[in-house]
């Protein structure tokens, strides 16, 4: 059994490789991605492997809104998306930045500010009073945005070798409220709006696949937020599978099974385990691919609502029925 980790710890040792001690879960943001740590004998091949990630979403009974600052080192990319649930348009303002230009990203989870900056794209996520302030600009979108700090968030390191391996911090069901600004027409968010936090660091192989899915809102009352993925954690011991009831996490270590078309916009995706029965029915499909040679990237996913259920630590089954979410497949070669 992975084990719970209730100290800060620091995710490298001072060589760049994994902290042994790092190894586990935990319920708040204890380890500090110390990334830049690296001896000059490695530095080139570590500096390519490296990732930072910091992505928010929220869904209102209107709209599907997400915020996207993704480092590389050699590049970046940057994404503000908005779907509008009423007839599937899209608003997508997406930047590539050379070196990773630009770009602000903190060691450790709600640590301090994230920045990402072009000429026609704006991201700034900062703590302020026990709440997280998102703010975006695009030529057609404004948005700000606040979301408390979850009091419990599940934490976890996958490691592939004590030389690549992945921290994530993730949080959903959190309740959202601000406003939000689209082609001059100005929106109050709230209080039916709900939002997830992805926050990654780590060092990856070049060659990836994997799943990954996230559910929030609320079923008869009780605020639910799921997590799941799959493909990338095989075999580590490690998963980023959690259950959220009422802020209180429950982590799933068992790995699920994936059932997908990936190339329809109508079919469901289901996520089985030990402890959840979960299907995503579609009410958005897409897919993007990049391919600049040695560096590419597939992702299909869906927008939906979700049905099922997952259980808690001490076995009781919680609806999922209702819940907004989102699943993609992605494959990267990066």
């Amino acid at each position: 059994m992975l084990p719970e980790i209730v100290r800060p710890v620091d995710l490298c040792l001072p060589s760049g490789a994994l902290n042994p001690a790092a190894l586990g879960w935990s319920r708040r943001a204890l380890h500090r991605a110390n990334l830049r740590t690296v001896p000059l004998s490695s530095r080139a091949a570590t500096w390519s492997r490296t990732k930072r990630r910091e992505h928010w979403g929220i869904n209102t009974p209107d709209l599907l809104i997400a915020l996207t600052v993704n480092s590389l080192n050699y590049a970046a990319a940057h994404q503000v998306w908005i779907l509008d649930r009423s007839d599937g348009t899209v608003i997508e303002e997406s930047a590539i930045v050379p070196l990773a230009r630009h770009v602000e990203l903190p060691e450790t989870a709600f640590g301090g500010p994230v920045r990402a900056l072009t000429r026609d794209l704006a991201i700034a996520v900062d703590t302020e009073d026990g709440s997280t302030r998102l703010r975006a600009r695009t030529p057609r979108v404004r948005l700000d945005l606040h979301v408390p700090i979850p009091p419990e968030s599940l934490g976890v390191v996958i490691p592939w070798s004590d030389r690549q391996f992945q921290y994530t911090l993730k949080s959903s069901a959190l309740p959202v409220s601000g406003r939000l600004e689209i082609d001059d027409a100005d929106t109050t968010v709230g209080p039916e709006a709900w939002a997830n936090v992805d926050h990654g660091r780590g060092r990856w192989p070049y060659s990836t696949v994997y799943t990954s899915a996230v559910a929030s809102g609320s079923v008869a009352g009780v605020r639910t937020g799921l997590h799941l993925g799959g493909l990338w954690t095989e075999g580590t011991g490690s998963t980023e599978n959690a259950l959220i009831i009422d802020s209180r996490v429950h982590y799933l270590p068992e790995e699920t099974v994936w059932t997908l078309d990936a190339d329809s916009p109508t079919g469901t995706w289901s996520i089985e385990g030990d402890r959840v029965e979960a299907t995503l029915e579609p009410f958005h499909h897409g897919s993007t691919s990049t391919n600049l040679g040695i560096v590419a990237t597939t992702t299909t996913g869906v927008c939906g609502t979700w049905r099922g259920w997952a259980a808690d630590d001490d076995g009781g089954r919680h609806r999922l029925d209702g819940l907004v979410g989102w699943a993609e497949f992605t494959s990267n070669r990066w």
